[in-house]
This record gives structure tokens, C-alpha cells and sequence, in this order.
């Protein structure tokens, strides 16, 4: 039983999106895709702990997915016929594997595009690819955007009308008409990333969603493969997700100064390197996600905490802060400026900050950080009472509370 369970758990994680993404290109409508999936998903845990795991989980899925759209659309055909549904059947019926149709045709680009079309709102752009091309759920989703899960609810459905009324196509654009959309899929492939990099609820990685983003951004430099904007978004996820082994001990969330750096994924990190050089090689000058995968790329070429280029790492926030003007990125900047001039600096520049980031979570850890390091006890536990207290999952309270802890029994 939990052999099976866990089997759709990785099928799932592996396969939603794809199966998800083709089901939406023949039939055209989003809900009923992801309402196929879900049930091929429920057909799947009542059926393989007593018939075996399947020997192609992938497979069995997508068939069982495929038959319950036809099943759904031969039921409203008996009640309308529609040009569109005719076309859905006759595609449904053909092989859906193939073999891989680059990335034009590849079903997982075309729906991240879709979902990014000029003509949407921003705010229904990003919300729509968080539950289709994510998977969130609708309250996760509330959650982000800080409104009530009614509110989200409808503004999906406004967007899912949006693009049935407007005629907006399931594909990747035409080769001129990609500037338009690029920068929109460079920023919901970061937040997916981010998502699963850093959930905001429930366990503290997501890493389905984390590698889905890197082969997203992989799909979309070979879209577009002299964009240094696109090869640096790949470049930074490849860095960050290299170092997704070493951030858990025991289940325990491990900060980055204190990871065993030998629990890297090199060959992530020389991917990320080489997307990177790629980058540079352009000739432009660097973009939002391309800086940042600068600061990443000084992270993981530095062969301990120690040694971090601390100096060049202020120098590359500097230039994101010119560039696109943020507290959050202020706040990282203050960290950076801390470990390269020390805990009293930093703590100047995040005392700052506070008006400005009153509500957001990380600020108190990062102050009880800097507190620690400064030596001043007794702030520092006042900090880490209060960031234990608006801490977003439960490893992050518990890493917190050890924090708590250390700076409470010291002699």
C-alpha cells in the first residue's frame, strides 16, 4: 500500500505538468485537463495497491487521463457538437509520446505561454501558471497574492474566460512576437522556482517544482538561445537547486555557511557556470536574473563559507538595486554587507529597513542573525521570539528555535 501510494506520489511529481499541458492543447479547456488528471490520480491509488504498480507509471496515467477526457467530451457531444471537441477526439485518439518535437512543439512551453499572453492581466498571468503549469493549489496561490481564496477562485476563472473569448491559441508564438512574453515567462518560471526552492507552506522544499523549473528554463533557452536574460534564470536555478542535497540534516534545515559544500552537485554547478558564460558572452549588460545568478556563481565557486567574495557580492547587489529598486534585495544586500564589514554594519542597514518590511517574515531572522553574530544576547532572542512567531513552515521554526536556544545558554 504505501509502496503504491508513494509510486503515484513520484508519477505525479514527474509527469503532471506534461500530461496536464497536452491534455489543455487538444481539448482547449483547463479545467477539464486538470479534473482529468485528478481523477486518472484518484483511479491510480485505488487501483495499484491491489493490481501492482504498473511497469510505465507515466503511461498508465496519461491513458487514463486521455480516456477519461474522451469519455467527458463524447458525453457533451451528445448534447452540442462543437468543431473544436470533434478535433479534440480525433487528436486524443492518436499517440501522444512521439518523439520530442523541440522546443516549439513541446506542450509544456506552449501552455507557459499561453498562460503569459500579453493580452491577460499580469496579475491573472502569473496566478493562472502558479495552478496550471504549477500545480498550486487555489489557497496557495490566495496565499502568495495575499488575497482571499474566493477572490483567487474568480480571478482564475476570469482569466480561463479571457482566453476562450479572446481566441488566444495554445502555442509558442511566432519567432517576432516572443519579446512580448519572455520577460512574463522569465518571472513565473522564477516564482515557480521560488515556490519549490522555498515553499511558503507545509514542508520546506518542494523539489518537483524546483527541478521542473530548471527544465522550463532549459526549454526556454533553446527557445531562445542567444537571450542572456533567459541563459542567466537558468544559470541561477541550476546554482541554487546544485545545492538542494546539503541544505537538510536529519530533516533539519542547514544554513548556507554551514553546508558541506562536498554535498553539491558539481555537475549542476558546472551547468550553471557554463549558462552563465553563456551569458556573459552576449555582451550586454547584465539583467536582473543574470546578476543574480553572479551572486550564486561567487557562492559556488568559493570553496568554503571563509572564502566567499563577500566585497564582489555587495559590488552585484549594488547593481540589482540599481537596477530594479527592492527592500527584499536591500535586505540581502545588508546580509552581504555584514559578512564583508561586519554584524554592525549589516545591522545598520536592516534597522532601516524595518518600516518598510514590518510584514515580511524573514526580517526578525535576519536581525536575530545579525544580533548573534554581534554578540548582544538578549536582542538577539528577542529577534528569534519574534521571527519564531511569523515563521512560514516548521523547519524554519525549529531552525529558529535552535538559534533560540544557542544564544539562551551560552555562558
Amino acid at each position: 500500500m504505501t509502496d503504491a501510494r508513494g509510486a503515484v506520489a513520484d508519477v505525479v511529481a514527474a509527469e503532471r505538468l506534461r500530461i496536464v499541458a497536452a491534455l489543455i492543447r487538444v481539448t482547449g479547456d483547463f479545467d477539464l485537463a486538470e479534473d482529468c488528471v485528478q481523477d486518472a490520480v484518484e483511479r491510480a491509488l485505488e487501483r495499484w495497491p491491489a493490481d501492482g504498480v504498473p511497469d510505465n507509471p507515466g503511461a498508465w496515467l496519461t491513458t487514463t487521463a486521455r480516456r477519461r477526457a474522451v469519455d467527458t467530451l463524447r458525453r457533451r457531444q451528445t448534447e452540442r457538437t462543437k468543431l473544436q471537441e470533434a478535433q479534440a477526439l480525433a487528436e486524443l485518439a492518436r499517440d501522444l509520446t512521439g518523439d520530442d518535437p523541440g522546443p516549439y512543439g513541446d506542450d509544456r512551453l506552449k501552455l507557459l505561454f499561453t498562460c503569459c499572453h500579453p493580452a491577460l492581466p499580469m496579475a491573472g498571468r502569473v496566478a493562472l501558471t502558479l495552478k496550471s503549469v504549477a500545480g498550486l493549489s487555489t489557497r496557495q496561490i490566495a496565499r502568495a497574492f495575499l488575497v482571499s481564496e474566493a477572490t483567487m477562485g474568480q480571478r482564475l476563472l476570469r482569466t480561463k474566460n479571457k482566453i476562450e473569448h479572446a481566441g488566444i491559441g495554445f502555442r509558442v508564438p511566432e519567432p517576432h512576437r516572443l519579446a512580448e512574453r519572455t520577460a512574463a515567462v522569465l518571472a513565473v518560471v522564477y516564482l515557480i522556482f521560488t515556490e519549490g526552492y522555498a515553499a511558503t507552506e507545509g514542508e520546506p522544499f518542494r523539489d518537483d517544482l524546483a527541478a521542473e523549473a530548471v527544465q522550463l528554463a532549459g526549454l526556454v533557452v533553446q527557445l531562445l538561445p542567444g537571450d542572456d536574460e533567459a541563459l542567466g534564470l537558468h544559470a541561477l536555478l541550476l546554482l541554487q537547486h546544485a545545492r538542494r542535497a546539503a541544505r537538510t540534516d536529519a530533516g533539519e534545515l542547514v544554513s548556507l555557511e554551514d553546508q558541506d559544500r562536498g554535498r553539491w552537485d558539481r555537475d549542476r554547478v558546472d551547468a550553471g557556470l557554463a549558462a552563465l558564460a553563456a551569458a556573459r558572452s552576449t555582451g550586454r549588460p547584465p539583467g536582473y536574473y543574470r546578476l543574480q545568478a553572479e551572486i550564486a556563481a561567487l557562492h559556488a565557486t568559493a570553496p568554503d563559507a571563509d572564502a566567499t567574495d563577500w566585497a564582489r557580492i555587495v559590488i552585484a547587489y549594488d547593481a540589482l538595486l540599481a537596477l530594479r529598486p527592492s527592500p527584499v534585495i536591500a535586505l540581502n544586500r545588508a546580509v552581504a554587507v555584514a559578512f564583508r564589514d561586519g554584524p554592525a554594519a549589516g545591522l545598520a542597514l536592516v534597522d532601516e529597513l524595518g518600516d518598510e518590511l514590518a510584514d515580511y517574515p524573514p526580517l526578525p531572522a535576519v536581525r536575530a542573525d545579525l544580533l548573534r553574530r554581534a554578540g548582544r544576547r538578549s536582542e538577539a532572542a528577542a529577534a528569534y521570539r519574534a521571527a519564531i512567531a511569523v515563521a512560514r513552515t516548521d523547519a524554519e521554526r525549529r531552525l529558529l528555535e535552535r538559534r533560540l536556544r544557542d544564544v539562551t545558554t551560552q555562558s
